[in-house]
C-alpha cells in the first residue's frame, strides 16, 4: 500500500517516466547523481545544517495522511555521503512519510558540499510562507555568520530588500520570552477571540518593532505583558514606547509669591538678575547674574555696602 501511493505520487510529475526511476543499489549508488531515485527512508540522514528547529506534529499528520492517500508529489533532495544520503530539503516531506509508514521515498540526488547545503537548506526554509520571524532573523544571521554575506548580499539572494533583512535581525536583540511569542504566531498561540468568537491578533511583527525602541529588556517585557493583558493596538504600543523612551520634562514648582518679590527687590539693588532657590528645609541657595567684569565690581561694591 504504502509504495502504492508513493508511486502514483511521483507518476503524477514524471508520467510514464516513472517506471524508470533509479532503484538504490550499493553498486549503483555513484550513478544515481543528477537523477530522480526512490531511496530507503532508512539510508537518509536528516540535513545536519537545517535550520528550522519546530515542526507542528498536527501538520505532520495531515501531510502523511496526504501522502498515504496520494503519495509524494515532489521529490525531496539528498546528496550523496558515502553509501548514505543527507538531506538537502524537503525535511517535512521525509518525517511525514515516516509517519505514514512508508519505505521508500523520490529523491532528487546532487552533489553540494558543506557550504553549497547549507545556503540550499537556509534559502529554502526562508521561501516558506510559514516561517516565523525568528527562525528568519537566525536563519539571516547564519548565512552571515557562516557564510560571510553582507546584509546586502543575504537580500539578494532572498530577493528581499536590505531593510527588511534589518529589521528581522533586529528582531535577535529582544528578550527571549518575547522572541518565543513570535514563534508562535503562525500556531495560533498569539490570538485571542472576540465577543463574536472571532480570531484576533493579540500580538504581531508591528509590537515587536514598536518594543524594540524601549531602551531595556525590563520596559520590553514589562510592556509586552500590558500588550497581552489590555490588547493594546500596535499604534497603542507605539505611543507607550515613545512614552517611556522621551518621559515628559518635569516643570519646575512655582515659587511662592513672597520668594518672586524678593527677587524682585534684591534685582532692582544690585541691578542684576536675582534668582532664589528654596529647598523646602529652610536652606538654599541665592544667585546673581552679571554679564562683564564690570557688573561683578559693581555688585561687590553693593555686597560691602
Amino acid at each position: 500500500m504504502a509504495k502504492r501511493a508513493m508511486g502514483k505520487g511521483l507518476s503524477a510529475i514524471l508520467g510514464d517516466e516513472a517506471a524508470k526511476v533509479n532503484k538504490v543499489t550499493d553498486r549503483g549508488a555513484e550513478k544515481l547523481v543528477g537523477s530522480v531515485a526512490m531511496i530507503p527512508l532508512s539510508s537518509i540522514t536528516t540535513n545536519p545544517f537545517q535550520p528550522r528547529s519546530n515542526f507542528d506534529n498536527d501538520a505532520l499528520v495531515e501531510l502523511a495522511q496526504s501522502i498515504s492517500e496520494v503519495g509524494i508529489i515532489q521529490p525531496i533532495t539528498v546528496r550523496k555521503n558515502g553509501m548514505q544520503f543527507e538531506l538537502i530539503s524537503g525535511e517535512r516531506r521525509f518525517r511525514a512519510s515516516q509517519i505514514a509508514g512508508l519505505e521508500e521515498i523520490p529523491a532528487y540526488v546532487r552533489l553540494a558540499d558543506d557550504r553549497h547545503m547549507l545556503e540550499l537548506a537556509i534559502v529554502e526554509n526562508l521561501q516558506r510562507e510559514d516561517l516565523d520571524p525568528i527562525e528568519m532573523a537566525y536563519s539571516c544571521k547564519r548565512m552571515m555568520d557562516e557564510l560571510g554575506l553582507t546584509q546586502e548580499e543575504v537580500a539578494s539572494r532572498l530577493g528581499k530588500g536590505r531593510s527588511t533583512i534589518t529589521n528581522f535581525l533586529r528582531l535577535l536583540k529582544l528578550p527571549a520570552i518575547i522572541q518565543a511569542e513570535l514563534r508562535d504566531l503562525n500556531r495560533n498561540e498569539s490570538h485571542d477571540e472576540n465577543a463574536d468568537g472571532a480570531s484576533t491578533v493579540v500580538f504581531t511583527m508591528g509590537h515587536a518593532r514598536a518594543l524594540l525602541n524601549l531602551p531595556g529588556e525590563n520596559e520590553q517585557i514589562e510592556l509586552y505583558k500590558r500588550i497581552l493583558k489590555n490588547g493594546l493596538s500596535v499604534r497603542q504600543t507605539e505611543a507607550f514606547a515613545k512614552e517611556v523612551k522621551q518621559p515628559k520634562e518635569k516643570q519646575p514648582k512655582q515659587k511662592q509669591s513672597g520668594v518672586v518679590d524678593l527677587e524682585s527687590q534684591l534685582g532692582g539693588y544690585f541691578e542684576a538678575p536675582v534668582a532664589i532657590q528654596l529647598n523646602g528645609k529652610g536652606k538654599g541657595k541665592i544667585q546673581i547674574s552679571f554679564d562683564s567684569d564690570e557688573d561683578l565690581q559693581r555688585i561687590i561694591s553693593k555686597l560691602n555696602d
